[in-house]
Parts: structure tokens; sequence; C-alpha cells
């Protein structure tokens, strides 16, 4: 996986990222109880989340980098996923709350010390963007670095908002603001983790690998020279990056020097095209007509495994 190469870097980020948002949380905590700030105690609710979630992440990224053993011969990757999953569903079950003490608040309004909001949403500005730009090299090939780094945008404007509530509190006296923000934080939230829930879930359940196109992966390998017919394909995710092929391909009856070079012009055509780098092909002579179970008769059998990252 592409996250090996940013281990030792994101491990260090992850460290230092989650005693920082502790400290951040106990910040707010603290802060939004002395100004009776809902929004406050609601963004350190979901700071609180968001350390456990880089703590998950953290562990998630440890596990993940393991090698392959006798019992888990495809590795750890999906430790990372599971992670992930994990850091959005408490997400979810924390906006739950907040949408509930935003409606209590927004019936029964409470003042707060605008100055207060304004000065603790800035540092949460300060520490969320370090944390995200610290993340930004190796979110793109890891979900579950992803995860993290969503976790920290949405409390990046989850506390913009908040600096922008304490600033309207101060011209306008509305009090409500505070419960509007809470809300549509709560909001954010649960657009913010909803994403990563799918990833994570169609991950977990071995679904097509995000953004491939099987039409045009079958029309690909039905084109390289001696195919006849691809069926019996299934296509899976190892883990966030990595992803793995099985297939039932049908050549004509030629020396096994021939179908040596078939195999390796359709492996080479799934590494390149559509990264797939974990192959096992199964070559037969005659269609056995099944799609859905495997074949019956196979004639010959060849497998590949190109183990290339």
């Amino acid at each position: 996986m592409h996250s090996h190469h940013h281990g030792p870097v994101t491990g260090n980020v992850f460290r230092w990222s989650v005693l920082a948002t502790c400290t951040f949380v106990a910040i707010e905590v603290f802060f939004g109880l002395r100004s009776n700030s809902m929004a406050l105690l609601s963004d350190a609710g979901h700071n609180a989340t968001d350390a456990l979630a880089l703590l998950l992440a953290w562990f998630g990224f440890y596990i993940q980098s393991k090698p392959a053993n006798e019992n888990k011969t495809y590795g750890y990757q999906r430790a990372g996923v599971l992670a992930a999953f994990i850091n959005a569903a408490t997400l979810v079950v924390l906006s739950a709350w907040i949408f509930y003490e935003g409606f209590q608040r927004l019936r029964n309004p409470e003042p707060v010390a605008e100055f207060t909001m304004i000065a603790v949403a800035a540092l949460g500005i300060v520490l969320n963007g370090g944390i995200m730009w610290s993340l930004e090299s190796a979110r793109h090939d890891d979900l579950n670095v992803r995860s993290a780094f969503v976790h920290m945008l949405g409390d990046l404007l989850g506390s913009a908002a908040i600096v922008g509530g304490g600033v309207i509190i101060y011209f306008t006296g509305f009090m409500r603001i505070d419960s509007i923000l809470s809300l549509m934080l709560a909001a954010l939230i649960i657009w913010t983790a909803w994403d990563i829930i799918k990833e994570s879930l169609n991950i977990l359940l071995e679904g097509l690998p995000r953004g491939l196109d099987l039409p045009r992966l079958i029309a690909q390998v039905r084109s390289v020279e001696g195919v006849l017919d691809v069926h019996d394909l299934h296509i899976w995710s190892l883990g966030s990056n990595s992803h793995a092929l099985s297939c039932h391909v049908l050549i004509e009856d030629v020396p096994p020097s021939v179908s040596d070079c078939i195999l390796r012009g359709v492996n080479q055509l799934l590494a390149d095209g559509f990264h797939i780098h974990h192959t096992t092909v199964q070559f037969e002579h005659v269609c056995c007509g099944v799609t859905g179970v495997g074949c019956v008769q196979p004639v010959e059998i060849s497998h590949a495994h190109p183990h290339s990252h």
C-alpha cells in the first residue's frame, strides 16, 4: 500500500495530534462552561470524538502496516478501513446528541460570553489547520488517514462558524445564534462522516472498488490478444488502496508458452490500467457457461499473483 511510504511521518503526526486535540478538548470544556456556550461545548464533544478518531486512526495505521503471515495471508490492510468506519459512526452518534441539546437551547436561549467563544474557537482553527496540513500528503492514498483529515476539516469549519457566531452576538445580541451554530455543526458532522461510512462499508462488504469502471475493465481484458472471453469476474478491495481480482478467461487451445504471454498481458493491463496487483486468473479452452459459482470443467489452470506495489 502507498501508505507505507508515509509510515514514520504519519505515525508521529497522529501521536502529536492526539495530545494536542486532548488538550484542546479540556480547554473548550473549561471555557465552554464558563461562557455558557452550547456551541463551544458541542465543539468540545466533536473534538473529543476526534481525539478518539485520531487514536483509532493511529492504531489502524500501525496495524495495517504489519506484514502478512500464515493466519492473515493478505496482511492487516483492513484494520485501517475498520478504524475509519468506527470513527465515522461515532460522529453520527455524536451529532444526534448535539441536535437534541441544540433544539433545547433554541427553545430556551441563554446568555453566552462571546469574547471567550471567539478566542477559543480561533485557537481551534489554528490547531485543526495545523493537523490537516500535516496529514495532507498521506490522505489521498489511505482511507483511514482521510477519515482523520475529514474529522479535522469538520472541526476547522465548526470553529470558524463559532467565531462568526461570537461576532454576531457581540453586535446584535442575538443569543439563539449559539444554538443555531450547534445544529449546523451537527449537520456538518453527518455530512463529513457519510462518505467515509459508505466507502468503508463498501470495502468491508467486498464491493466493487470505488471509481472502477467494470464494463471498461471487461472490455479491456477481452481486447488482450489471445483472449476470447472473460467471466466469473470478482473484484474487491483488500484495503483503501489495494485491490484484488479473480476471473475465468477463455482462450484458444495454445501451447503453454503462448498462454503464459496472454497471462502476462492480462496482468500487465490490470496493474497499469486499473491498479490491481493481486490477481488470480484461471484459463479455460471451453466455456463452462457458469458465471456465478465457478467452472466445472477447467482444462488448463494458471495462477498469477504479482506482488509489485
